[in-house]
C-alpha cells in the first residue's frame, strides 16, 4: 500500500453532496454521459466564461483554521469605552453555545410554515414582549436590521402615514446629537423621496414656524445625555408632528421609557443584550410602535393565533411580506430581518430575567458615576448632567492627542469623535479594575492623585438614583417566561425545548427555491465567536483592524472576481438593501453625468417583490416588462418599453438565472437595449449559485449586481436573519459606492451610508471567506455543477407525475423549477396542503405560491445527496398519490390526510380515532419516517384568526394553562 502524504482531504468532498457513484446514476436519470454534457444544455454558449476563477488555491479545513486565525491574530482586541451605539457585553455561555453555536438554530429557515417554527417564533414574541416593555410601546415587530435602518424605516412610516391636512408637509426635524451613523443611513433614505431633513438642536427647534411631519431624537444622545424631550413631545403632538425616539434597550432598565414620554415610535439596537459586537454587525434592531399602526409597522411581526385542534399557536402577522403583495405600492422593502440574533437578545433577557437586568444596568450606570465622581476630583469637567454609561470630558487637541497616545499604550480606546471633548462609555464587560485604570490615564494630567484603595471601597457602595423626570418607576417583564430560567440547568432544558419544535438543516433537506439553504460548514462557523472577530468595535482605530481589513480586501477581491465585476462594497446588510444600494450608486453615477431625470426602472413581472419596492425607495417609477408563455423576458416588450422610455430609463432590474429557474438565452441582448437606451443594468443576485464559475453578471452585461452571502456563500439563514447583500459593481460606478461618516472608505464620490456599520455585518464575513477559501475554484465551479445536477435529476424523478412549468431550450432547468400544482384545485386540493402535508413527511415545503400563484419551487442545492434527494422525491411522489385518491374519490374530500395535515403526535395518539384514513397514513406513509420522524408541534395554523385577533406578546399564563388542560 502507497499513500500520498501530500494529499488531504478536499473541502469540496465534504461540501458536495453527491458522491462519484451517485453522479453516475443520477446522470443516468437525466438522460446525459457527462455532468459537462448537461451543463452544456442547461447554460446558453454565449454566456460561458471558459477561463478557470483567479482565486487561491483551496486550502484543507485544517489549513484554513490555522490560516484564518493568524488573520484574527493581526487584529489587537482593546478594551473599548467608543459606545456610540456598540458595547462590548457578555454572551451567557449557555446561549453562545445552544443559539448561536447550534446548527438546529442557525440553518432553520425563515418561519413561513409556522406548524414547523414553533420554537423560533416562541423566541421571536419573547424579543417583542421584551422591546414593548423596556420601551414603553405597545407592540414591536421581530428584529430589523440595525438601529439607523430601523430609524430610517420609522422616517418613511411616518411620511406615508402624513394625515390630510400635513399632506404637503416634507420636514423632519432630526436632533444634530443623533448617533452619526444613524443621521448619515436617515440621509441616504430622505434624498429619494423628497424629504427634507433639518438639523439642529432640540432646545432650539421651532416645531409651529415650519411645516413638520415628524422629528426624531436619541436617548440617551450621541454624547451621553439623558435629555427630558416630554415638552418637545407635546409640542410636536399639538401640532400633529410624529415623534421617534432612538434608544438605548439597556439604559430603559433604569430610565422613564420614551413610550411613557408620548414617542409614537422607539427604535434601536438590541445589540448589547448578549450579541457580539462584531465590527459592526450583524445585531438585531428593534422598531416599537402604539397598536394604532400596527398595520403599517415595517418588516415582521410574530402573532398568536390557534391551530385546527384550537390550541394556541404562534405564526408571522399581518403584512410580513407587503413588498411581495404591494410590490411597487409597498413603502418598505424589507424582506429579512436578524431572527437568530433577536433570539440571542430575547434569551438574554430570560436568562437574567428583571432583576438580573437591573443589576446589570446598575453596574454600567455605576461605574460612570463612580468614572465622573473621580475624574471631577482630579480637575476634569464632565458636562453630561444626566447620563447613563456615557461621560463627556471637556479637553482641547493636545489634551485629547495625550490621552489617546496613554489610552492606547494600556489597551484602552475612548471616544475622540465630538471635537472638544472625549467620550467614555462604559459596558457590561468593564470592573473597577478598568475603571481604575480609566482614572489612572487622566490622572497623568492633573495635579491631584487618587488611591487606587479608595476607587475601590467607593465601588462597594455606589449610590445609583436619577431624579423623578427621569427614573423609571414602571414594571417591566412580568411574564413568566422571564423569572424562571436563571438557573442554567433550566435555560438549557427551556431552550433545548424550543429548539426541538423547529425544523432545520440538522433534519433534512430544505428545498427552497430561490432562498439557497445550503451547507453552512462547521469549519466556516468556528471563527465568528472568536474573540478577535466578535469583540471588535466597527470604529476602532485601524492599526488595531488589520486582520478584518485583511479579510475584507481579500474577499472583497474574491467575490469581485467572481461577479466578473470591478469591485465590491460589503456594506449593505441583506439582498434588499443590496438592491436598494445598487439603484442608488446607479442613480448617483446618472447625477454626476448630469442625468439625474432618468427615473424609470424597468422590472420583468417574474421579479422578486423587493425589486420594484427598493426601486421605488430609490425615487424612480416602475415600469412592468411582460414575460412570455415560457416564462421569460418578452424582448420585443422590453425593446419597446426601453425605447419609449429612452430619456429616461435608469435602470432594468433582472434576475439571472430568471425567477423561473432559467437561463434566458437572450439575456446579452436584453443587456444591449438597456444600455442603447442609456440604461443601466441591474441584477438581482439572487440565483447567482447557478453562475459562479460558469459565466458571472459582468461578463453577461451586467453594470452592479448583489449577491445573498446567505444563499452562494454559505452565511446560515439564521431563521430569517442575518443576512448580507454585498454588491459588485463595473468601474464606472465605483466610485459612488457607499461611504462611512466615521470610517474612511470614501471611493471618490460616495454615496452616504446603506448601513449603520460600515461594512455592514462584518462579524459573519469570516462564514463567506472560509467558503472561497476552502471551495477554490474548482470546488467553487463542481458546486454550481452539482446545483444544476440535483435540480436536473429532481426535475426528471417528478416530471411523469408533476407539471414542470419553464425550462430552457433543451428541457432543462438551472438550479431551481417550478412544480405546476394548479389542476389539483379542481377537485379541491391546494397547494397550502402539499406544503403542510410534506410535514408529515419531515420536510420543510419547497416555495410556495411564487413566483407563480399555485405552485412550488424547489431548489435542491449542491450539498444534497442522491439518497437526500430521493427520499424528498419518494415523498413528493407518495403525497401526489394521496392527491390522486382525493381526485379519483376513493377517499373523502374533505377527511383526508392533505386537508389534515400536518398531523400532531397529540392527534394521532387520541382515544378517538374518526378519520377515514388510518393512523398510520397519517404519521408513517413511508417506511423511512420510522427512523427519522419529525414531528410538527402544532396542527395547522389559522392566519386569517391570527390576524383578525392580533396579539403580539408573550401569552398570558391563565391562557396557556388553558392550552395545557386541553
Amino acid at each position: 500500500m502507497k499513500a500520498n502524504l501530500n494529499e488531504r482531504t478536499h473541502f469540496q468532498q465534504r461540501h458536495n453532496g453527491p458522491s462519484q457513484e451517485d453522479i453516475s446514476q443520477m446522470l443516468d436519470t437525466i438522460g446525459v454521459n457527462s455532468v459537462d454534457e448537461l451543463i452544456d444544455q442547461t447554460v446558453p454558449e454565449n454566456i460561458r466564461e471558459r477561463s478557470a476563477l483567479n482565486i487561491p488555491e483551496a486550502l484543507d479545513e485544517f489549513s484554513y483554521i490555522k490560516s484564518v486565525k493568524e488573520i484574527a491574530s493581526k487584529n489587537k482586541v482593546y478594551k473599548s469605552f467608543i459606545g456610540l451605539g456598540y458595547y462590548n457585553c457578555v454572551t451567557p455561555a449557555v446561549i453562545q453555545r445552544n443559539i448561536l453555536e447550534n446548527p438546529g438554530w442557525y440553518t432553520a429557515y425563515t418561519p413561513y410554515q409556522a406548524e414547523i417554527a414553533q420554537g423560533r417564533l416562541e423566541a421571536l414574541v419573547n424579543f417583542q414582549t421584551m422591546v414593548a416593555n423596556l420601551t414603553g410601546m405597545e407592540l414591536a415587530n421581530a428584529s430589523l436590521l440595525d438601529e439607523a435602518t430601523a430609524a430610517a424605516e420609522a422616517m418613511t412610516m411616518q411620511y406615508a402615514l402624513r394625515k390630510k391636512d400635513k399632506k404637503n408637509a416634507t420636514k423632519y426635524f432630526v436632533d444634530e446629537r443623533i448617533f452619526p451613523q444613524t443621521l448619515d443611513v436617515l440621509k441616504t433614505r430622505a434624498i429619494p423621496l423628497g424629504i427634507e431633513l433639518v438639523i439642529g438642536k432640540h432646545e432650539s427647534i421651532d416645531l409651529v414656524a415650519q411645516d413638520f411631519y415628524g422629528i426624531i431624537v436619541q436617548y440617551p444622545n450621541a454624547e451621553g445625555s439623558v435629555e427630558d424631550y416630554r415638552s418637545l413631545f407635546a409640542t410636536a403632538r399639538e401640532n400633529q408632528i410624529f415623534i421617534t425616539a432612538a434608544t438605548d434597550l439597556m439604559s430603559l432598565v433604569l430610565l422613564t421609557p420614551p413610550g411613557e414620554m408620548g414617542a409614537d415610535v422607539v427604535v434601536g439596537t438590541t445589540q448589547r443584550f448578549g450579541v457580539p459586537m462584531g465590527f459592526g454587525g450583524p445585531h438585531a434592531g428593534f422598531f416599537a410602535t402604539k397598536e394604532d399602526f400596527k398595520r403599517q409597522i415595517p418588516g415582521r411581526i410574530i402573532g398568536v393565533s390557534q391551530d385546527s385542534h384550537g390550541n394556541k399557536a404562534y405564526r408571522m402577522a399581518l403584512q410580513t411580506r407587503e413588498q411581495h403583495i404591494r410590490r411597487e405600492k409597498a413603502t418598505s422593502n424589507i424582506c429579512t430581518a436578524q431572527v437568530l440574533l433577536g433570539v440571542i437578545a430575547g434569551a438574554y433577557a430570560v436568562y437574567h430575567g428583571p432583576k438580573g437586568l437591573q443589576r446589570i444596568a446598575t453596574r454600567i450606570h455605576g461605574l460612570a458615576s463612580l468614572a465622573s465622581q473621580f475624574l471631577t476630583r482630579l480637575g476634569f469637567e464632565q458636562e453630561n448632567e444626566v447620563f447613563f454609561d456615557t461621560l463627556k470630558i471637556k479637553a482641547n487637541d493636545e489634551l485629547k492627542e495625550q490621552i489617546r497616545k496613554e489610552a492606547e499604550n494600556k489597551e484602552i480606546n475612548f471616544n475622540y469623535y465630538n471635537e472638544g471633548y472625549i467620550g467614555i462609555s462604559f459596558d457590561e464587560t468593564h470592573t473597577v479594575a478598568d475603571l481604575s485604570e480609566v482614572i489612572s490615564i487622566f490622572e497623568k494630567h492633573s495635579d491631584t492623585t487618587i488611591d487606587n484603595k479608595e476607587v475601590i471601597a467607593a465601588a462597594n457602595e455606589v449610590e445609583v438614583k436619577f431624579s423623578s423626570a427621569f427614573e423609571r418607576t414602571s414594571a417591566f417583564l412580568e411574564h413568566p417566561v422571564y423569572n424562571k430560567y436563571q438557573s442554567e440547568h433550566e435555560m438549557l432544558r427551556y431552550l433545548k425545548r424550543l429548539e426541538n419544535k423547529d425544523l432545520s438543516l440538522a433534519h433534512s433537506m430544505i428545498s427552497l427555491g430561490s432562498c439557497t439553504m445550503k451547507l453552512n460548514a462547521t469549519s466556516e462557523m468556528v471563527p465568528i465567536t472568536w474573540p478577535e472577530f466578535a469583540q471588535m468595535h466597527p470604529f476602532a482605530p485601524v492599526n488595531q483592524t488589520e486582520g478584518y481589513r485583511e479579510l475584507i480586501k481579500n474577499l472583497t477581491e474574491w467575490l469581485s472576481e467572481i461577479t466578473g465585476f470591478y469591485t465590491t462594497s460589503l456594506q449593505p446588510n441583506s439582498g434588499a438593501q443590496g438592491e436598494y444600494a445598487g439603484l442608488l450608486v446607479i442613480k448617483a453615477y446618472q447625477a454626476d453625468k448630469g442625468e439625474a431625470h432618468r427615473n424609470v426602472t424597468l422590472i420583468p413581472s417574474s421579479a422578486h417583490g423587493t425589486n420594484p419596492a427598493s426601486a421605488v425607495m430609490a425615487g424612480n417609477t416602475v415600469v412592468i416588462v411582460k414575460c412570455d408563455e415560457k416564462g421569460n423576458i418578452d424582448v420585443e416588450d422590453l425593446r419597446e418599453k426601453a425605447t419609449q422610455y429612452k430619456d429616461t430609463l435608469s435602470s432594468l432590474m433582472i434576475t439571472y438565472p430568471s425567477t423561473h429557474g432559467v437561463f434566458e438565452e437572450s439575456v446579452t441582448e436584453i443587456c444591449d437595449i438597456i444600455h442603447k437606451n442609456g440604461g443601466q443594468v441591474y441584477m438581482d443576485g439572487a440565483n447567482m449559485n447557478a453562475q459562479v464559475g460558469l459565466t458571472s453578471p459582468g461578463f453577461i452585461g451586467g453594470d452592479v449586481c448583489h449577491l445573498n452571502l446567505h444563499k452562494t456563500f454559505a452565511i446560515p439563514h439564521g431563521g430569517g436573519g442575518p443576512g448580507i447583500g454585498p454588491i459588485g459593481v463595473a468601474e464606472h460606478l465605483a466610485p459612488y459606492l457607499p461611504g462611512s461618516p466615521l470610517v474612511d472608505i470614501d471611493h471618490g464620490k460616495s454615496i452616504t451610508s446603506i448601513s449603520a456599520a460600515p461594512y455592514g455585518s462584518a462579524g459573519v464575513l469570516p462564514i463567506s471567506y472560509g467558503y472561497v477559501a476552502m471551495m477554490g475554484p474548482d470546488g467553487l465551479l463542481n458546486a454550481t455543477k452539482m446545483a444544476i445536477l440535483n435540480a436536473n435529476y429532481i426535475k426528471t424523478r417528478l416530471e411523469s407525475k408533476f407539471p414542470i412549468l419553464y425550462t430552457g431550450t433543451n428541457g432543462r432547468c438551472a438550479h431551481e423549477m417550478i412544480v405546476d400544482c394548479r389542476a389539483f384545485k379542481s377537485f379541491g386540493i391546494e397547494v397550502e396542503d402539499i406544503a403542510k402535508r410534506l410535514m408529515d413527511y419531515g420536510f420543510h415545503a419547497p416555495t410556495v405560491s411564487f413566483p407563480v400563484a399555485g405552485t412550488l419551487m424547489i431548489e435542491p442545492t449542491e450539498s444534497e445527496t442522491k439518497e437526500e434527494l430521493d427520499r424528498f422525491c419518494d415523498a413528493l411522489l407518495q403525497i401526489r398519490e394521496e392527491v390522486e385518491a382525493v381526485e379519483n374519490g376513493t377517499v373523502d374530500a374533505e377527511d383526508n390526510v392533505l386537508k389534515n395535515a400536518p398531523h400532531t403526535a397529540d392527534s394521532v395518539l387520541v382515544d378517538d380515532w374518526t378519520h377515514g384514513y388510518s393512523r398510520n397514513d397519517a404519521a408513517y406513509p413511508l417506511d423511512y419516517l420510522r427512523t427519522y420522524k419529525f414531528w410538527p408541534s402544532v396542527g395547522r395554523v389559522d392566519n386569517a384568526y391570527g390576524d383578525r385577533h392580533l396579539f403580539c406578546s408573550c401569552i398570558p399564563v391563565e391562557e396557556f394553562e388553558e392550552v395545557v388542560e386541553a
